[in-house]
């Protein structure tokens, strides 16, 4: 049986950064058992010294840190060695590195990245638009949006649609239903980023299915019929395709890599 680690977060800001470091760390590894605690806006010895001793009363303990304060950094980085604790800085050679390149000194402020600069603004901004034209919702301003999102139910639009919001672009996803026009405008949009989103129609089934014994809903057969989704799966595909839509299948993919894609889109169109 493989050990079970005890895994301690900790970040003198939101711990957000931390978090998916560790999410892409832990995905290297097949068989890592583990149990996590976060600990966020850590700025005192005090509150380090109360981490590393819970640390010594737990067996297969680690500590994993963004502390950019050098002289905390600095402090936890000691205390865990005194203590035996494996510890581990994520941004202290790499601060240390561009500062060497860029021939400047950091500044070591934390929550420097939350700065409410314009990008801030434009983000804030971007995520109010897209949760506002969730779901097909005010498809009356498509000329203002950067992207647009389009497929048929539970291909991913909405998650998509925030995580690109939270880059700063204001995105519209629009469910594709059999027999029902898309908006006027959206094919003379010259704008918006248009990207139709589809998937195995298998995997649709299987996540409709589930969808509606949460929802207790018998009355919905076609939404679950096999044969009416691939219907459903290939007409999409052709609208897409009349239009010129670049086309993304997410049935394989994260939402982070639907988006990354999209991403690499809008920067090819920004070059033409």
């Amino acid at each position: 049986m493989n050990q079970k680690y005890n895994v301690y977060l900790v970040s003198d800001s939101t711990g957000e950064t931390l978090d998916r470091i560790f999410l892409s760390l832990k995905s290297q590894f097949a068989d890592f058992e583990y149990k996590k605690k976060e600990f966020a806006f850590v700025r005192t010895e005090q509150q380090i010294d109360r981490i590393v001793q819970e640390c010594t009363k737990n067996e297969n303990s680690l500590i994993l840190y963004t502390i950019v304060e050098t002289k905390l950094a600095k402090y936890i980085s000691n205390q865990s060695q005194v203590k035996k604790v494996p510890c581990f800085g994520i941004l202290g050679n790499l601060i240390l590195s561009f500062s060497k390149l860029l021939n400047q000194r950091a500044i070591h402020k934390p929550s420097a990245q939350h700065v409410l600069d314009d990008d801030y603004y434009r983000r804030i901004e971007a995520i109010q638009f897209t949760m506002s034209h969730d779901d097909g919702k005010k498809v009356d301003d498509l000329e203002n949006a950067d992207v647009i999102l389009l497929g048929v139910s539970r291909t991913s639009k909405t998650p998509t649609s925030i995580y690109l919001a939270n880059r700063g672009f204001k995105t519209i996803n629009i469910p594709l239903v059999l027999d029902q026009k898309i908006p006027e405008g959206l094919k003379s949009n010259n704008k918006a980023c248009i990207i139709g989103l589809i998937a195995d129609p298998d995997r649709l089934a299987d996540i409709r299915r589930n969808r509606v014994a949460i929802m207790r809903d018998q009355n919905l057969k076609d939404y679950t019929d096999l044969k009416f989704i691939k219907k459903e799966v290939d007409d999409s595909k052709n609208l897409f395709r009349r239009n010129n839509w670049p086309i993304i299948d997410v049935t394989r993919r994260s939402v982070e890599e639907t988006a990354a894609s999209i991403l690499k889109i809008i920067e090819i169109r920004k070059q033409k």
